[in-house]
């Protein structure tokens, strides 16, 4: 994490970006094809709670950082969550 403290904000916000869409790509099963949405609800695309802790807990290693199931569910777009995690990301 402190690493990604280092990059430029854009940057790390491409980072948090892509990390973020690509475990809700593989925990949604999505090929490539296939649209992802920021601004869709996590339950809307079809996660369940179960496999939303799951992908809260693979960003946590990829980010070297907790992710509080109080966030998940306060930003519940991977959109808000990423300009969540951005946000905390510059501490």
């Amino acid at each position: 994490m402190g690493e990604l403290n280092l990059l430029p904000d854009h940057e790390r916000r491409e980072l948090i970006e892509d990390l973020v869409v690509e475990e809700f790509r593989s925990a949604l099963f999505m090929t490539d094809s296939e649209v992802f949405s920021l601004d869709v609800g996590f339950f809307d695309l079809g996660l369940t709670s179960l496999r939303l802790s799951e992908v809260k807990l693979s960003l946590e290693r990829k980010l070297g950082r907790e992710i509080s199931t109080a966030a998940l569910f306060g930003h519940p777009t991977a959109g808000q969550l990423i300009e969540h995690l951005c946000a905390r990301s510059v501490s």
